[in-house]
């Protein structure tokens, strides 16, 4: 019983913060598309996101490792929430501030990538490894219908009376789930003496080099981060994409991304199904592939019926890659490494989205639809990767 409560007001906890994550997907890229229409400054707001939260990753897994991660999930989400408040009467009073922006998405980056790694090292704590797969689809579920789907139409309507209301609302958001977090149940962080408690980057790279280690979970890794560049070379300039090639207004804009998490709980729905008829690695395989597809044929999409329809195709491939990746890890990573031995794997997933945002601004500069293209391109890569490196079934590992 008190599993399955800790895993409930884990649930609830992560459903407030990711609807207020998909209030930000795509309230902030509007914020600065409002204030400038230089595709390398608005794609330079992922890359800073992705640049902070690269910095303190490794940090961060040491810290899930040595403290609660009760009280470190929760003050990460009311720390967040704060920072937003902040924010929106800034914007309120003074007016929007390109600077003030990126200034203030640095610091959420930090608590995100926090509070991330805390649900991450949580979740096998909370339900047995036979339940990880269940879990995970149920999370991404809930994050699909609240991140994407209620979040960035609830943004666009938000946005279009005025742009410090979404973040008033984001701001909510997380402190609300913030204090939800408290009802978690603590755990007791191992008992290291002063000395070691100083050698944080020694600590650090106990997680590096069991990720070194590691072919499996290696492989996943380095996936991890090619695709991240695949990623953010298409929706770091999907907001211009969508105005440009499709003509849609910010509320059209949001109600994309709304229809394109269909397929996300398409997929969160038959990833456990599809995982136990065709193991882990033929499903590893196939998701990828459908990313590459569906990007590439996104590129010359002209109307947004067919664009919608290949953004849920990525999103549905997206839900089955990071279900099975994300349960493997958690299945085959020891208990006690787990916040660094994740920040190690994240630090490849961010590296990729700095880089595939910088390439995202840059080469869509040119050409919007080559950027897209070139994120198709890079998930083709993804796929050598994965028939190289995940070779045998990892069903037999666990």
């Amino acid at each position: 019983m008190a599993t399955q409560r800790g895993f409930a007001v884990l649930w609830a906890a992560s459903s407030l913060s990711n609807l207020a994550d998909g209030v930000a997907f795509i309230a902030v890229p509007l914020i600065a598309a409002s204030l400038t229409q230089d595709p390398r400054l608005i794609a330079g707001l992922s890359l800073c996101y992705a640049v902070v939260r690269l910095l303190f990753a490794l940090p961060v897994g040491v810290w899930v490792d040595r403290l609660d991660r009760r009280t470190l999930f929760s003050a990460a989400n009311v720390l967040r929430g704060i920072a937003l408040l902040f924010l929106a009467l800034a914007f309120h009073f003074s007016g929007p501030n390109l600077l003030v922006l990126y200034l203030a998405m640095a610091f959420i980056a930090i608590l995100e990538g926090t509070a991330d790694t805390v649900a991450i090292a949580l979740l096998p704590q909370l339900v047995g490894d036979k339940k990880l797969d269940q879990a995970n689809s149920q999370i991404a579920a809930t994050q699909l219908i609240t991140d994407e789907f209620a979040g960035p139409p609830l943004g666009g309507v938000l946005f279009a009376f005025a742009a410090a209301i979404p973040l008033y609302s984001m701001g909510g958001l997380w402190a609300v789930a913030g204090l939800i977090a408290l009802a978690l149940p603590r755990s007791a962080p191992p008992t290291v003496d002063s000395d070691e408690r100083q050698r944080i980057w020694a600590e650090a790279r106990e997680g590096i080099r069991w990720l070194l280690k590691h072919r499996l979970v290696g492989a996943l890794s380095m996936i991890s981060g090619l695709a991240s560049v695949g990623y953010m070379m298409a929706f770091s300039i999907l907001v211009l994409f969508a105005n440009e090639k499709l003509g849609l207004d910010s509320t059209g804009y949001g109600l994309l991304l709304s229809f394109s998490a269909l397929g996300g709980l398409a997929g969160s729905a038959i990833t456990p199904k599809l995982r136990r008829s065709l193991g882990y690695r033929n499903v590893i395989l196939g998701s990828l592939a459908l990313g590459s597809l569906s990007l590439g044929v996104l590129a010359f999409s002209t109307t947004a019926l067919l664009a919608g329809i290949m953004l849920a195709l990525y999103i549905m491939h997206a839900v089955i890659w990071n279900i099975c990746s994300l349960s493997l890890r958690q299945r085959l990573v020891p208990e006690h490494l787990m916040g660094r031995v994740s920040a190690a794997s994240r630090v490849l997933g961010l590296a990729g989205l700095a880089l595939g945002s910088t390439l995202g601004g840059f080469v869509g500069h040119v050409s919007l639809i080559l950027a897209v293209a070139s994120g198709a391109a890079v998930f083709v890569l993804c796929v050598g990767l994965a028939w190289i490196g995940v070779e045998k079934e990892p069903d037999s590992t666990c």
